[in-house]
């Protein structure tokens, strides 16, 4: 699990030692377990929030963790052209390479380390595959994708797309230099990440080596998550336990404590874990497929919106989408 990754950790900047006496730690309030499926072509993903309610993960909406699968030549799979609207993708990958074209002229290519964040804003239309040289070779394929919503006066903003390079992440290390940290985007212990967000959140990727403890400051007013990618280890001062595909949601405080493992695998030798949270929109949703929206009518109304053409222009042939699902999600978050 490359990412970025520096030749010595005490060399970068440190993020603030907690303060034990004017702070709280968040306890931990759930554990889940993300289950397999398939996504795109079909490759395979985790569903890092399923069972989550919206209201203990607002403003996010999903997390697919890709991968990590080493493909055979001729296997890499990726997405047909589909719609988006009413929410923004973030995709950042680990090891592989991603192409991402859209309809409103963004893209590139991404790599170990880099991000992609699309906002669909009120339409818009995007694929996502692996380059032809990938396809032919195959090779290991790890990332995720994060959708983050967008609150009720930012749903029909235009679309808009960043690409932002790995050697743009901020790059942290925790007071006593067990934890590298990767801040791709919001604002944590003074230092801010590259990332233009709509909502406001904050997302990072740490690697934590073998007994290290992090007490990270956390803005009161968000949410807090913790998505182990690899490796074990406790979550919140209580030191519930944790691995690879489980999900902590924390409660209120104003510190996150993540803790690896004495002894890790060999094959994952220190824990990778995903840290991010926001300010919660609080407003009712309704999911269906590749649209966010607030209420039932509008999520009909985007698929007819595609069906007419008005998300965008994309080739000829495309595919259905997402394997959309045949009822709308709706949770009203007041």
């Amino acid at each position: 699990m490359p990412a970025v990754t520096v030749a010595d950790v005490t060399l970068l900047p440190r993020t603030p030692l907690a303060d034990l006496l004017a702070t709280r730690p968040r306890p931990v309030i759930s554990l889940s377990t993300a289950p397999s499926g398939f996504e795109g072509e079909g490759f395979p993903v985790r569903r890092a929030f399923m069972g989550a309610p919206l209201a203990a993960i607002d403003p996010f909406i999903m997390l697919d963790q890709m991968g990590e699968v080493e493909y055979a030549p001729g296997e890499p799979k990726g997405t047909p052209w589909h719609p988006h609207r009413g929410f923004e993708t973030v995709t950042y990958m680990l090891d592989g390479i991603l192409d991402h074209r859209d309809s409103n002229g963004g893209g590139g290519r991404i790599s170990d380390g880099d991000t992609q964040w699309m906002t669909a804003g009120g339409g818009i239309l995007h694929i996502e595959t692996p380059p032809e040289f990938l396809v032919a070779s195959g090779g290991l394929f790890h990332g995720f994708q994060l959708w983050v919503n967008l609150p009720r006066a930012r749903k029909w903003s235009p679309p808009a797309y960043q690409d932002i390079r790995s050697g743009e992440v901020k790059l942290l290390a925790s007071p006593d230099g067990g934890t590298l940290l990767r801040l791709i985007a919001g604002e944590v212990g003074g230092h801010s990440g590259p990332g233009s967000t709509q909502t406001p959140i904050a997302l990072v990727h740490a690697t934590l080596q073998p007994g290290a403890e992090l007490d990270l400051p956390w803005r009161a007013d968000f949410n807090a998550l913790v998505y182990a990618l690899a490796g074990r280890g406790s979550v919140g001062a209580e030191r519930v336990g944790i691995q690879a595909g489980q999900l902590a949601v924390y409660g209120a405080g104003d510190r996150i404590v993540v803790t690896a493992s004495e002894h890790q695998d060999r094959r994952t030798p220190a824990l990778d874990v995903l840290i991010l949270g926001g300010l919660p929109i609080k407003e009712p949703v309704a999911w269906l497929g590749p649209f966010v929206m607030n209420t039932r009518d509008e999520v009909v109304q985007a698929f007819e919106d595609y069906q007419a053409g008005r998300l965008g222009a994309i080739p000829a042939a495309h595919a259905n989408p997402h394997n959309t699902p045949t009822s709308v999600v709706e949770s009203g978050n007041e």
